[in-house]
């Protein structure tokens, strides 16, 4: 690693502050370096606030240090007016010389723009250092840009046998499969999305709460596909305090693709982050238009012997996590 991709990847570990209360914004990490030495160092706001360059700028305390100092970021600084000013107009501000940026920003209102108009400033501008690493870092953003759609993460939990509910149950409530070190960690996985996806049978035969109680953090809202809108409005997701979407005729085709319309309905809602919890049906639809992102399965020793089946994933193993007798598996959809 050279050096100037070690203060990238310290960009990247900045960056990483900035999730989840940047979104929709991407969570930019940025550094300043002088004479080998980081002077400051900032990662965006919540929403609506500073983006990374600015706070990085403003933690230095000696301004003037500024002149003969380079600028490190994750994405190519914005150039256009949104919440906040161009990122741009401060570096020309006070004359940063040179800037090594990971990759460029596909946003239409950025892309390319905000490095032209530092080139034409005479500004040094490098683009490309650790370019993989930073778009595995901004894969939500990017996500949402280019696919113009939620980052799409499967998950369910499945027996040694491969089901994920047994064919008959007596309660209506969950049946858990996995410990509750498991549960913990899918409740913490909640707290990173904006909204959770389920279908009307899961509510139905579940009556679950779908929220992130085990876990330290904001829960998503929820998201329901209901063709006709007939819940009843006394199961427990609409006791929660979380918002609840219907997803019925009126917001989509049920004709038509109906995973796809469902990316571009939430889109349209604000979500930038989708974790889809069930049914089989659900789940199956997603992977059948080949729309998700990550697949987390946590399997269990346990044996149904007789259930509804899990789905069918035919890919290699991305990743494999151990908690206690249960393991999470990880596959991506590359």
């Amino acid at each position: 690693m050279n050096i100037h991709e070690k203060y990238i990847n310290r960009c990247i570990q900045i960056g990483e502050n900035a999730a989840p209360s940047a979104y929709p914004n991407p969570n930019v990490g940025c550094c300043i370096v002088h004479e080998d030495c980081i002077i400051g160092e900032g990662f965006t706001s919540a929403y609506g606030g500073s983006h990374a360059e600015v706070n990085a700028i403003n933690s230095v305390e000696n301004k003037d240090l500024l002149k003969a100092s380079t600028l490190y970021v994750t994405l190519e600084p914005c150039s256009h007016f949104g919440k906040t000013p161009p990122c741009a107009d401060l570096i020309l501000k006070y004359k940063i010389p040179k800037i090594y940026i990971g990759i460029k920003d596909p946003n239409p209102k950025v892309s390319g723009n905000g490095i032209k108009r530092l080139e034409e400033s005479g500004i040094k501008v490098k683009v490309g250092v650790l370019s993989k690493k930073c778009k595995e870092h901004h894969k939500i953003f990017l996500t949402n840009i280019k696919e113009k759609r939620p980052y799409i993460v499967l998950k369910w939990a499945e027996s040694s046998d491969s089901f994920i509910a047994p064919l008959k149950k007596k309660i209506t409530k969950p049946v858990w499969l996995s410990n509750k070190y498991s549960r913990q960690l899918s409740h913490k996985l909640r707290t990173e999305f904006d909204c959770i996806l389920v279908g009307s049978k899961t509510i139905i035969s579940d009556n679950p709460m779908l929220n992130s109680r085990d876990w330290y953090g904001e829960s998503p809202k929820i998201a329901v596909i209901n063709k006709a809108n007939d819940l009843d409005r006394n199961l427990n997701i609409f006791k929660t305090t979380s918002e609840v979407l219907i997803i019925d005729k009126k917001c989509i085709d049920f004709n038509q693709n109906i995973a796809k319309q469902i990316c571009s309905y939430l889109i349209s809602k604000g979500i930038s982050r989708l974790i889809i919890e069930g049914g089989t049906q659900t789940l199956n639809t997603f992977i059948k238009e080949d729309l998700w992102d990550e697949i987390k399965v946590f399997k269990s020793p346990l044996e149904i012997k007789e259930g509804i089946k899990a789905p069918k994933i035919q890919l290699p193993k991305t990743n494999k996590k151990e908690i206690i007798k249960d393991n999470l598996i990880t596959y991506l959809n590359n």
